[in-house]
């Protein structure tokens, strides 16, 4: 687990102008400390001398790390599935109204265990599903059938021939950042939809928890974006962001898991005060939500 990567540039735009913010605790699995630092110019945050893409797999290995366990395991864990449920249905409902139709083609890329490539199959879309996890991919074939497949195919399927991308809550996973996203903007129609949901440390719950906001969740978490790093991001790979979209349940899903962390005690009733302030203040900006979903399109110079 030596093998470390560390930043003299920001990653995203490549200024210089970079320094250390705080640090932060893998309250998942190691118990190690790492930095994250801060581009004055993009304002993206990243996390500094963080393990290499060959190096990190220990780091996900976790049997509460749901998003690929799949675990029902605690309260928090329970909880995230019940919420799953009316997700899925609001992400559906937002992609049905962006395309226009009821069935199109979509990539689910970082699908996870499969449950929203499930979800939309099971609606008539014809979809196909990238995640990097050997073991987040078997339980998806053994819960739904699915076959999702490795991100080296990204390479192999046809230039244009998504009507959807979307990414949840993966982008901040994806070390190789720039040839990802050209990835993407390949894959998907002249006319189609880029989707990015990731969290933002410019909302109120980040500001409340500082460094234990469970949403830094490194070293997992290569990036911490805020609106202007996400906006100037993309912009450099060829989309221009035409709506943000916020997501309401992750302010206090990850108030609860904040609280966990602070203290071992952590108040359920001040995780939910403090998710419900985010999302108020969140009502009249959606650039202060603590997760935001972007909708891009190609922009056409």
């Amino acid at each position: 687990m030596n093998e470390l990567i560390t930043y003299q540039q920001c990653p995203a735009c490549n200024s210089a102008a970079i320094s250390k913010v705080f640090s932060c605790k893998d309250h998942t699995v190691s118990n190690e400390f790492f930095e994250i630092w801060q581009c004055s110019s993009c304002t993206l945050r990243f996390t500094q001398n963080v393990p290499s893409e060959q190096a990190i797999g220990p780091y996900y290995q976790s049997p509460e790390y749901v998003s690929h366990s799949d675990t029902r395991k605690g309260f928090i864990n329970r909880l995230y599935h019940t919420v799953r449920n009316h997700t899925l249905k609001s992400k559906r409902a937002l992609l049905t109204g962006l395309v226009g139709s009821s069935s199109a083609t979509l990539l689910d890329a970082g699908a996870g265990t499969g449950a929203f490539v499930n979800a939309m199959q099971q609606h008539g879309w014809s979809v196909a599903g990238i995640e990097p996890d050997e073991s987040a991919r078997k339980t998806a074939n053994e819960n739904y059938g699915i076959d999702l497949q490795t991100p080296e195919k990204l390479t192999l399927l046809h230039t244009e021939s998504f009507d959807v991308i979307t990414l949840w809550h993966v982008l901040e996973h994806v070390h190789d950042l720039h040839n990802y996203l050209d990835s993407l903007n390949r894959l998907l129609k002249q006319d189609g939809t880029l989707v990015i949901a990731v969290p933002n440390y410019c909302s109120y719950d980040a500001k409340v928890y500082d460094n234990c906001w469970a949403a830094y969740d490194v070293p997992r978490h290569l990036y911490h974006f805020s609106p202007k790093s996400m906006e100037t991001l993309l912009g450099n790979h060829g989309f221009v962001v035409t709506q943000k979209k916020p997501m309401w349940f992750d302010s206090f899903y990850v108030s609860m898991l904040s609280e966990k962390y602070l203290a071992k005690n952590g108040s359920l009733i001040r995780a939910f005060w403090n998710g419900l302030v985010s999302n108020v203040k969140a009502i009249a900006d959606t650039n202060k939500c603590s997760s935001i979903i972007y909708i891009a399109k190609k922009s056409h110079q």
